[in-house]
């Protein structure tokens, strides 16, 4: 996901709202979102949410009150964001982030139909991650 897909507009604005845990983001085609903090957490694009193939996805939970208290600039082309719980291993490209805006609604069904098919709940704390020796993180 990081760099720049053709045809990914770039942004023109970018604010953090810490009271309201979202991060709002223009781009130059006109299209403007506010993504909260905690569907970006959930869906980091890091190797310690992701895994690093298809069914190694580690499911989140706890991060309702997430917040971001630093946003750092990746070139010209993302963000790294550190959030409140120590999570600062994800590189947000402008088209994740594009991605994560237009698509949050579809995202966040996944998201609570991944919590109930495992049988967890949204504020659960994390479970340990076991075994996990991944040095990329």
């Amino acid at each position: 996901m990081a760099g720049l897909q053709p045809g990914t507009p770039n942004p023109t604005a970018l604010t953090v709202h810490t009271r309201s845990r979202v991060l709002e983001i223009a781009f130059a085609d006109g299209a403007e979102f506010k993504i909260p903090f905690e569907l970006m957490r959930v869906y980091s694009p890091s190797a310690e949410v992701q895994g690093h193939g298809p069914g190694q996805e580690v499911l989140q939970t706890g991060k309702r009150e997430v917040n971001v208290v630093e946003l750092e600039p990746v070139g010209n082309y993302a963000v790294k964001p550190v959030f409140s719980d120590g999570h600062e291993s994800g590189i947000f490209s402008w088209n994740y982030l594009y991605f994560l805006g237009s698509e949050q609604a579809r995202l966040w069904a996944e998201y609570v139909q991944r919590l109930e098919a495992a049988g967890m709940q949204r504020d659960a704390p994390m479970a340990a991650a076991a075994g996990h020796a991944c040095s990329s993180h």
